[in-house]
């Protein structure tokens, strides 16, 4: 009855998309951010959270404010593109069930955010509201390997925000991967946002964000609309 189109993201070098089948995120998978965001990054197991697919957003968008904060923050991410399902993925196992490799802004709206970790709610609100995923094309394993240093990094209106390196992940891909598929059986289409490091902070309408992934690729978006509308 109802022909709904699925979210994809262009893969880069060709004309073929990646559709989009679910968006899992690592949480406090830097060290320097688990520590400011009152982690500790010594002894916390990974743990994950998800947004919806139709929040994704191209490269070179325009993002609106969202509703209901006066408290959006950025956070660059590493994204990983599942081309192969599994579930129980061995860590050693892991890179051949990857597709490919992007750069994402992992929106999220902090004060929503603080106000359900004090209530013990869940996250949704603050991390799965509409527009709140913005990710690069995908570049595929054989453009750009499997990269597991290089800088990560974020600007806003030209002024360095976050500067990390991708060797600084307390879980690395292959173990996230490995350990996320014991709680869900992943499949082709799924994304994996890595983590972020130090640095996040507050946008406002106007602002013109940059970052990306050394040797993989870079992400601009514009943040459009009243500030807390």
């Amino acid at each position: 009855m109802f022909d709904v189109p699925r979210p994809s993201l262009p893969v880069s070098g060709s004309n073929e998309v990646f559709p989009v089948r679910r968006i899992y995120c690592v949480g406090r998978n830097y060290a320097a951010h688990a520590r400011e965001s009152g982690g500790d990054p010594d002894r916390e197991a990974p743990f994950y959270f998800m947004k919806p697919a139709d929040a994704l957003m191209p490269n070179d968008a325009r993002v609106p404010y969202p509703p209901r904060t006066s408290n959006l923050h950025h956070e660059i991410e590493l994204v990983v593109a599942i081309g192969r399902g599994g579930k129980d993925i061995p860590v050693e196992g892991a890179p051949a069930h990857i597709f490919g490799y992007a750069v994402g802004i992992d929106l999220t709206r902090r004060d929503l955010q603080t106000n359900a970790k004090n209530a013990g709610r869940p996250w949704d609100t603050a991390k799965g509201f509409d527009h709140s995923a913005p990710v690069s094309a995908i570049h595929t394993v054989a453009e750009v390997g499997h990269p597991a240093s290089g800088r990560i990094w974020l600007e806003v209106n030209g002024e360095p925000r976050q500067d990390g390196d991708l060797e600084e992940l307390i879980w690395s891909v292959p173990e996230a991967i490995a350990e996320l598929s014991t709680l869900f059986a992943l499949a082709p289409g799924d994304l994996i946002f890595t983590g972020t490091p130090a640095g996040v902070g507050p946008l406002v309408a106007g602002d013109i964000v940059r970052g990306g992934v050394e040797a993989v690729d870079e992400i601009r978006i514009a943040i459009a609309g009243k500030r807390g509308q």
